[in-house]
């Protein structure tokens, strides 16, 4: 099957062809780095971080390009109400993005270009607008014309007229059309400025994105993706000033995460309805935050909640334990002799990559494996364990659909004891080792026949939440969820 994406421009789900054979190049708008990421920024890199890692998996060559806005008017407001400068800001944020994201399993861009390096690029571009006749110089700024680009609003789907009637435009002397939008600033006193032809300055915000995807990827390139919150007036600026200068198609493919909500609203760091990634890495690890934003399709809201994190973490503990007795059952040759239902450990990973297929269904993807999971948890649970099960070829094919699996969702690719280790569901601080102290002690009470030691350490780990399971090879352990 091939892979098919739904493409904003077109408003419709097509089939996903590159335009360079087996070359596929992707720009991501990144975040703005005044202020430390809420969950709403965490999806967007999850999810462009899937596709990256999905495309890589068939055999593409990827060109995965993700920036960062190092100067913009949040960054010096913060700045001002601070009293420091917009570099201790920005550097500040940037290190705190690098921490937040550090376990997030984010797969590293070719290239994460900064704003501010490339100043003249930007220039450059807009130097080729004015030539072109769809910019203007005023007063020391210079705005993109928007009634000089016919296909304003394209990807939008509003008409010029929609647009003015239903936005709030800032009343700017120096525009002669209210629509028209800036691509350089003049400076301003106590702001960093850059030289320019038109004087002193700095670029505006949708200058960026088309002057540093352009240089990385050319044009045009394969998919440009973000928030649905940047189609306008974000996305439909880079366009009109994209192809106003180049006069070429920008982007084949425009894709949108839907937004993080928060009792129903928006996640917004202007509105103060917002959960930081911070905050959830003090009680939650980073792999169970990446595949809570990977439950909902992406297209869609995805509603917030404490009580959800925690139906994701012993999501999380179940499939690690799943994979814990599959992996110790195969290193062991014990398996289970019989299974009333083999059908969700066949195909696993062809299954899983057909919903990925299907414009990225993570919901129905995730099903797919947790059906595994439900089958092995079951086999293992109510089957006797022989060695050399006649299921065993099936058992195998699973557990490399699991890992081609876990290497697409950036999940359940850790050793499972060192999972369960850090994981806050066990409420235990034992490590690996104390475990296996203690079933040693237990194997030595059993041996003497003292059964009711032997009971009194095993629920001295249930207490601690391990649960021991007496195998014909040993006894092993699990968390109990």
């Amino acid at each position: 099957m091939s892979l098919k994406l739904y493409n904003t421009l077109t408003r419709k789900v097509e089939t996903f062809e590159p335009l360079g054979g087996n070359k596929v190049r992707i720009y991501v708008c990144g975040v703005t780095i005044y202020d430390r990421c809420h969950l709403g920024h965490a999806r967007a890199l999850v999810i462009f971080d899937l596709l990256y890692r999905f495309l890589k998996d068939k055999g593409y060559e990827v060109d995965f390009v993700r920036n960062f806005t190092d100067i913009d008017d949040k960054i010096l407001s913060r700045a001002q109400e601070e009293k420091v400068s917009w570099k201790e800001v920005v550097q500040r944020n940037l290190h705190a993005f690098q921490e937040d994201f550090k376990d997030f399993g984010l797969l590293t861009p070719m290239v994460e270009p900064r704003a501010t390096e490339h100043i003249a690029d930007m220039i450059h571009l807009i130097e080729l607008l004015m030539q072109k006749g769809v910019a203007y110089a005023s007063d020391g700024e210079v705005f993109f014309s928007v009634k000089k680009f016919p296909a304003y609003g394209k990807l939008s789907g509003q008409t010029l007229e929609e647009l003015r009637s239903g936005t709030r435009v800032e009343v700017n002397p120096k525009k002669k059309d209210p629509e028209d939008f800036v691509l350089w600033k003049a400076s301003r006193e106590g702001e960093p400025s850059w030289p320019s032809p038109w004087g002193p300055g700095r670029p505006g915000w949708h200058i960026e994105c088309s002057a540093m995807s352009l240089k990385y990827l050319g044009s045009p390139f394969d998919i440009h993706g973000g928030g649905t919150d940047l189609i306008f007036p974000h996305h439909e600026n880079e366009i009109a000033q994209s192809e106003g200068a180049t006069g070429k198609l920008f982007s084949q493919f425009w894709i949108h995460n839907g937004m993080v909500t928060l009792q129903s609203e928006k996640m917004s760091k202007s509105t103060g309805n917002l959960t930081r990634v911070q905050e959830i890495l003090k009680k939650y690890p980073a792999e169970v935050a990446r595949f809570f934003l990977l439950t909902a399709h992406y297209r869609s809201p995805l509603e917030f909640s404490w009580e959800l994190l925690e139906q994701a973490e012993k999501a999380v503990s179940r499939g690690y334990t799943a994979l814990k007795s599959l992996r110790e059952g195969l290193e062991e040759d014990q398996l289970p002799d019989k299974i009333q239902d083999l059908l969700p450990l066949q195909n696993i990973w062809q299954r899983f990559e057909g919903a990925l297929d299907n414009d990225l269904n993570t919901p129905v993807a995730i099903a797919v494996f947790f059906e595994a999971v439900k089958a092995i948890h079951q086999a293992f649970a109510n089957s006797k364990r022989i060695s050399h099960s006649s299921h065993q070829p099936i058992f195998e094919e699973a557990q490399k659909g699991f890992r081609k699996i876990a290497s697409i969702l950036g999940a359940f690719e850790k050793d499972p004891n060192d999972y369960f280790q850090k994981s806050r569901l066990t409420q235990t601080s034992l490590t690996d080792s104390e475990i296996h102290a203690q079933i040693r002690l237990r194997e030595e009470a059993r041996s003497r026949k003292d059964w009711k030691q032997a009971d009194i350490i095993r629920q001295k780990l249930y207490d601690e939440g391990i649960v021991l399971e007496d195998t014909p090879k040993g006894t092993i352990w699990k968390i109990n969820f």
